[in-house]
């Protein structure tokens, strides 16, 4: 996985904050390639119930703030709900962080 420690905990922490306590986070796609370079980051995010529409541009903001402006791609989920193509393959390829 090509985040550092203090990247995953401000991910993690910066989740919560916006989606609460609940939030699974997920880190998927390129990023979990050690042998890659570059890319954007992909997040999953699974909540509950479902997040206010202005959750993800929230959670962007403070990934900025938190991580550092990079490329995010983020996939917000509502658990129990049937997963499009892009959902499904996160759920089953991601790394919980």
């Amino acid at each position: 996985m090509r985040l550092t420690a203090e990247e995953v905990a401000a991910i993690k922490r910066s989740a919560r904050e916006v989606f609460g306590e609940a939030a699974v986070v997920r880190l998927f796609g390129s990023r979990l390639d050690d042998a890659r370079r570059g890319g954007d980051i992909d997040l999953h995010v699974e909540v509950p119930v479902p997040a206010p529409t202005d959750a993800s541009v929230r959670f962007r903001r403070l990934l900025d703030q938190m991580v550092g402006e990079r490329e995010y791609d983020i996939l917000v989920a509502v658990a129990g709900q049937l997963p499009s193509a892009v959902h499904h393959k996160a759920l089953a390829e991601g790394v919980v962080l």
